[in-house]
């Protein structure tokens, strides 16, 4: 049998429907020719029930999809839909079993065959299967229907419980079917799905050991649980084949025969070395295709095709490792909705692509999907681009317990079962929130029952001191360790629409303005492009500061809150939060350029880069301060020519001009390395008037297809004569469809962000909006008009999809290539040791001797803390070794907003003294003059101050006292002569 390129998960053949022979597994495209009515049909259930009036879908289809993006999320409806379909089952599968597979369904969901109960799923998260052979009529008509039930205070029926994660703040509510469907045909004796979700299987599992990066070589395993229901036992023999990325077959093994008794389940397996290697990485997604087949009788049976990647993972000393190189963790926590305006979670699966390759552009490494498991279609997309995954199962905000607690488990597991071979998903999340060790240990298990070989750290948020977990990091803070890496989840809360440059620009929105948040000033909410850019840069220089290479407690990274603006809860004047880089529609902030300049390095910088924050179109007379982020030493701006020297550098990234006229022409921005050796240069130009309209057209690699879901995202831009982008335009664009596609809109801010509206407003000289096709295939014409501008249009061909009975052998998953465009791992190291740490023997303090060693303890829940007279204030610490100690690294409780003035002597001499500064965690104190020493005393002066340096970072947990960043601790701001010290480093830099 033909092997077909770029096959999906579980697929075994996609040929034309001709249903001949059915002789081997198949998998087919549920999706088409659906029906949908919004609210309680009585006995829609039922097989004579008069659908006839009810709205023709394909799915994925959330009911409430014209909900996205116009109201906020606790608005979005809330209520019964029922979705039904007549499809029919050739009679050439009689004798087959047969499988339905939901992708997921929100948030409970009853399922109905013929008339027949199938059963109920209620997580609202996972997958879940359906054996319906006993049921299904072949050759005639066969009717299923669904009802769906997405209530916000939904409960589990059997026991009342409510669902956690079905939450008002962060889980989207697109409700009915908003995920794929498929059908399956295979013989009785079977490899089973991974749906653990009522069918109880855990289908196949494809893993690597031994892995050798350099030689290219690893021991390549497949296994397979095996159902025989067929009516006598079988000798089965287990056969893989390994197909590379070109489809070319580069190994074939087989297991021993094994003999399987009527009724019963068994795992096959099989595993051989395999040389030649190219293991899947960071920009790099290299996949395998692993067939697996049974033997039974001297005839191959049942192929199953499963799409994975090889990388090798090694988590410890405060780091991360993949494929033997050290990688720091930039990336972005994005809701697991991943949404879109006009369609909510239901894109097609480009569309997918086309938003993870672009965090991967911004040079993000991984993402963090927040509270639930992303849909299966995601999790794919991070294999082919290469953008590593920490996913969850599903979690509000807290440890839970009862019931529960064991819904988490139960989802855990099957999200384990149905993503364990995705080679992008390298961390297994267990909470939002720190669990207790008992709960660790739970899931933890878990993970060694059903993957555990799969390279995978299993930890969640916080998690400081619980060593079982193998990672951890609080939210918003700096976090080091010597043992887990401790990665932040959620940091930098800020917001900022797209359309808002800056102070001096249309439409003149000062920084900041905007409706108070809860009482209170909400500046940080309602920020400009420019000022919101800086912000990314300051959050990301204070783990960039204690990034690996900076001694032996070292940060691992984090996810900056939101890749792209969202529908849940957020805190600017819209009703949708605007934390992105990019906004709803995927059009880039400045911020995207900003991390993409920073991130652009396993850890170290390893090239340099520059980009200018902001536009170059003002006012005459303006005069504005202008921001450079580079990774360069040094950089000089000129305009026209004319230097303006060389900017202030801080948070290492940022290179500021305080006062720069503005002269129409063109800004550079020149680069320079330590040495004053030119590196880059970056320029913006003024941006002549606005003359035409500029379209353009994305869509999947294999052009458009006429399957009632696929989509056609449509840019346009304002430009000038040259074709350039005015930055400043905020025309009101109409447009007009002609021909088979669905109008989706876009967004824009004003009356309910112009969902679904054909006339829509450019924001800074672009937008976006999207259609989607209909099952009919055909010419569409689509034309575009403005006031004071020629109309322009763009025609192009929706392609023809084969359909027959309800069933379609074509997804466009098989055909999206994998991205290979940062290459493969490199061999050498990703950086050098710029710092070294003296270890503390032994330490004495002014009181509370028996705590001193919590303040080098390597646990940041503990502290030592002084009883807040100023006489015992200090502590002495013996090093292990005489050391000239040049940067004392502290983390002093209330480190976001407490100040503390300190003394530090060598011996009997004075090394530094002054006030520390606030941070996210931790501050160096850097001493000009080193003294040889092995005894450092810490000693306050003076009463400790507080002012808040991250203003407005508000917490969506619920408050618990004993915090030490003091923002939710009981009495946490009285102060008096109080010194407080979480955790200590004595660092000596190497290379001055």
């Amino acid at each position: 049998m033909k092997l077909h390129k770029n096959l999906t998960l579980y697929v075994a053949l996609w040929g034309a429907l001709s249903y001949s022979g059915l002789e081997a597994r198949e998998t087919y495209n549920f999706n088409p020719g659906w029906l949908l009515s919004v609210g309680d049909a009585k006995e829609a259930d039922k097989i004579a029930f008069d659908d006839s009036s009810w709205q023709k879908i394909t799915l994925p289809h959330a009911f409430n999809e014209d909900d996205a993006f116009k109201i906020g999320i606790a608005q979005m409806t809330d209520t019964i839909a029922w979705y039904r379909k007549h499809f029919k089952v050739p009679t050439s599968a009689k004798g087959k079993k047969v499988f339905l597979e939901f992708e997921g369904v929100r948030q409970g969901a009853d399922f109905y065959l013929n008339g027949h109960y199938l059963g109920l799923h209620e997580n609202g998260v996972m997958a879940v299967g359906f054996d319906i052979t006993p049921y299904v009529k072949f050759g005639k008509e066969n009717v299923l229907a669904v009802r769906t039930d997405n209530n916000w205070r939904y409960k589990e029926r059997s026991t009342g419980s409510g669902i956690q994660w079905n939450d008002r703040n962060f889980n989207a509510n697109y409700g009915g079917i908003p995920k794929c469907t498929w059908i399956h045909f295979s013989d009785p004796v079977y490899q089973t799905l991974p749906l653990f979700s009522n069918l109880g299987t855990t289908g196949t599992y494809v893993y690597a050991t031994n892995i050798k990066v350099k030689s290219r070589t690893a021991n390549i395993h497949a296994e397979s649980e095996v159902k025989n229901e067929s009516e006598k036992s079988v000798t089965a023999t287990y056969l893989v084949d390994v197909y590379d990325n070109d489809n070319k077959c580069i190994a074939s093994f087989e297991g021993s025969p094994v003999n399987i008794a009527s009724g019963a389940t068994v795992t096959l397996s099989a595993s051989a070395p395999v040389s030649g290697l190219h293991f899947w990485s960071w920009g790099y997604g290299y996949l395998y295709k692993v067939k697996t087949a049974l033997k039974i009788g001297g005839r191959r049976t049942d192929d199953v095709t499963t799409v994975t990647g090889f990388r090798k993972t090694r988590f410890g000393e405060g780091k991360v490792w993949i494929n033997d190189r050290v990688l720091q963790m930039k990336g972005y926590a994005q809701r697991s909705s991943n949404e879109w305006p006009g369609v909510g979670i239901s894109v097609a699966p480009w569309v997918s692509d086309f938003s993870n390759a672009l965090a991967v552009e911004s040079n993000a490494n991984f993402v963090r999907w927040m509270h639930v498991s992303p849909w299966r279609q995601d999790v794919e997309s991070c294999d082919r681009v290469g953008l590593m995954q920490m996913l969850p199962a599903g979690d509000s905000e807290k440890d839970v317990t009862g019931r529960r607690w064991e819904m988490r488990k139960e989802v855990m597991r099957d999200a384990m079962i149905y993503f364990r071979n995705n080679p992008s998903v390298i961390f297994w999340e267990c909470g939002n929130e720190s669990i207790s060790r008992d709960h660790m240990l739970e899931m933890r298990n878990i993970r060694d029952q059903y993957d555990p070989y799969g390279g995978r750290a299993i930890g969640s948020r916080e998690m400081l001191d619980i060593r079982e977990a193998e990672y951890g990091g609080e939210m918003l803070y700096v976090n080091k360790s010597e043992h887990s890496p401790m990665i932040q989840t959620e940091y930098c809360r800020d917001e900022g629409l797209r359309k808002y440059w800056d102070n001096w620009s249309y439409p003149y929105h000062q920084h900041g303005d905007g409706p108070l948040y809860k009482g209170k000033d909400a500046t940080a909410y309602n920020q400009n492009q420019d000022m919101l850019a800086v912000e990314f840069v300051r959050r990301w220089y204070d783990f960039w500061r204690e990034r690996p290479g900076t001694g032996r407690r070292v940060n691992s990274g984090g996810a900056k809150i939101i890749f792209s603006d969202t529908q849940t809860h957020g805190r600017s004047a819209e009703n949708y939060r605007l934390s992105g880089v990019v906004d709803p529609m995927r059009i880039p902030k400045d911020g995207f350029y900003a991390h993409q300049v920073m991130w652009d390095a396993w850890v170290d910088p390893e090239r340099p880069a520059a980009h200018i924050i902001g536009h170059w179109n003002y006012p005459k007379g303006t005069v504005k301060p202008m921001y450079v982020v580079s990774s360069c030493d040094s950089v000089e701006l000129r305009v026209n020519g004319k230097s303006y020297g060389v900017g202030r550098q801080e948070y290492r990234f940022l290179h500021t001009f305080d006062s720069i006229p503005y002269v129409p022409g063109k800004v550079e921005a020149l680069g320079y390395s330590a040495d004053g050796q030119s590196q880059i240069t970056a320029s913006i130009e003024t941006v002549g008037a606005p003359k035409t309209l500029k379209l353009t057209k994305y869509t999947a690699p294999d052009g458009v297809h006429a399957d009632g879901s696929d989509i056609v995202l449509l840019q346009v831009e304002v430009v000038d004569e040259n074709g350039r982008r005015h930055p400043l335009a905020n025309d009101t664009v109409t447009f007009i469809v002609d021909g088979p596609m669905e109008w989706r809109g876009g967004v824009a801010q004003g009356k309910d962000n112009f969902a679904l509206s054909k006339s829509i407003p450019v924001e800074c000289g672009i937008n976006r909006v999207m259609l989607r096709s209909l099952p009919k295939a055909g010419i569409v014409s689509i034309t575009v008009s403005a006031p004071g501008f020629k109309s322009q249009q763009i025609s192009f061909e929706t392609l023809p999809v084969e359909e027959k009975d309800g069933l379609s052998s074509y997804t466009q998953r098989t055909v999206l290539p994998s991205r290979l465009n940062r290459g493969e791992t490199p061999l050498i190291p990703s950086y050098a040791d710029s710092k070294v740490d003296v270890k503390v023997a032994s330490a004495t303090a002014g009181i509370n001797g028996e705590t001193v060693s919590a303040s080098f303890d390597d646990n940041e829940l503990s502290e030592w803390r002084n009883d807040g007279r100023l006489s015992t204030g200090w502590i002495t610490y013996k090093l292990e070794r005489r050391a000239a100690i040049d940067d004392i690294c502290i983390k002093l409780t209330g480190w976001r907003q407490r100040s503390y003035p300190l003394e530090i002597y060598a011996g009997e001499k004075m090394v530094w003294s002054g006030s520390t500064d606030r941070s996210l965690g931790y501050v160096h104190l850097n001493v000009e003059t080193p003294v040889l020493s092995d005894t450092y005393t810490i000693r306050l002066k003076g009463s400790a101050t507080d002012s808040d340096a991250f203003g407005q970072i508000i917490e969506v947990a619920e408050p618990k006292a004993g915090e030490l960043d003091l923002f939710k601790a009981k009495d946490g701001d009285k102060v008096n002569n109080e010194l407080r010290i979480v955790e200590i480093e004595f660092l000596e830099t190497l290379n001055k």
